[in-house]
């Protein structure tokens, strides 16, 4: 029997209330890993104008695109030109073709992980949230593949919009939590990951201790290393070699790494390289799936220009405020005052106070010290 962790019911009266439910299965695991790539993968791709002809074209042919505005309609929360700009960032954790070697599908592919990245006026800093993929919220109505409507309802798991309606589901419930409209949307899988990864030529991370963690077959001493590909992979998917065991904490990881690889990104010189160059954006491309008005290579590097500017310095991570839900552990709730706090901040275009996640389980422990660039 499938662990009922895995997929949340889309009735809520079936919810397992009580403290002795089990975590979700190794599958949701890798997926936090996607959401990363997905964030850095466009700055890859500032191509257009030194590409001619074929090689345009052939990065044109590798992106795939989802029209957001056409699913939703008029039902989305109003288009604010203030000169800021925010892009809901997932992860799919589809096991189709490269994807299978991570595991069977048990149903539809789902979004593990969310960021909500808010680039602020001037475009030279940058909020992120995270958002827990066991998130207990207020699903809207989606629309599923075949054009059926798909009820929502209350004490939904976060990630099951993705799986019953693909990424306008999760965009029309990020919008329904928040309030704020989403500008772009940017979604890359495993193999996606993998592939940017080495393709960069790995990622040079510094942990302050050793992690052991027989579970996503990571072991690293502690010191620096360069990590391959499958290596991040196992870092950012990591929970109990670091810190409490909790997603929570292994996304305060999975914070840390992002930094790290947009450092390496900046860092590396990539861009005095034209084969280098060219190489990165042929996997950025081919790995990223865009909403539709970035569904080119001039709107993605028009996107990705408009991004250069901001550095892992340039960017306030936080994750979501919740607590942990008393009823049962394995799903957490919204801290609905401080959350509010922290999507009104972006809505007008303002840090976040620091009050709003001050009381919130998402940022606690250290697991996010144990890992720093270098």
């Amino acid at each position: 029997m499938a662990d009922e962790s895995s997929h949340a019911s889309t009735d809520p009266s079936r919810r397992t209330r009580g403290a002795g439910g089990k975590r979700r299965k190794p599958r949701g695991k890798h997926s936090k890993a996607l959401v990363i790539t997905a964030c850095t993968a466009a700055g890859l791709v500032v191509v257009a104008g030194a590409g001619a002809g074929f090689l345009y074209f052939k990065l044109n042919g590798n992106l795939k695109g989802v029209d957001i505005n056409a699913a939703l309609g008029t039902d989305r929360p109003a288009n604010v030109d203030n000169g800021s700009m925010d892009i809901l960032v997932l992860g799919s954790d589809s096991r189709s073709g490269a994807n299978a070697k991570y595991g069977k599908d048990q149903g539809g592919a789902r979004s593990d992980t969310a960021m909500v990245v808010h680039v602020y006026k001037g475009h030279k800093k940058a909020s992120v949230v995270s958002i827990p993929r066991d998130t207990l919220v207020t699903r809207p109505t989606c629309t599923d593949s075949r054009g059926n409507a798909v009820a929502g309802g209350s004490e939904q798991m976060f990630n099951t919009a993705y799986e019953v309606g693909g990424p306008a589901c999760a965009v029309k419930t990020v919008e329904k939590m928040s309030g704020i409209r989403m500008d772009h949307y940017v979604e890359v899988d495993f193999s996606g990951f993998k592939k940017l990864i080495n393709t960069l030529g790995g990622v040079d991370i510094t942990t302050q201790k050793a992690i052991n963690d027989n579970k996503s077959h990571l072991h690293l001493t502690a010191g620096k290393h360069t990590l391959t590909g499958e290596q991040a992979l196992g870092l950012v998917r990591t929970r109990h070699g670091v810190g409490d065991g909790s997603d929570l904490g292994r996304i305060q990881l999975q914070q840390a790494f992002m930094k790290a690889l947009i450092k390496q990104i900046k860092d590396v010189g990539v861009f005095t390289s034209p084969t280098k160059l060219y190489d990165l954006a042929d996997t950025a491309t081919s790995t990223v799936t865009t909403d539709s008005d970035l569904n080119s290579v001039k709107e993605l590097a028009g996107f990705a220009s408009g991004l250069k500017g901001i550095g892992a310095g340039d960017m306030k991570m936080v994750t979501l405020p919740v607590q942990y839900d008393p009823q049962n552990p394995n799903r957490v709730l919204p801290l609905e005052k401080e959350g509010a706090k922290v999507w009104a901040a972006l809505r007008t275009d303002r840090p976040i106070p620091a009050a709003a996640t001050r009381d919130s389980a998402g940022d606690k422990g250290a697991a996010g010290s144990v890992v720093t660039s270098h």
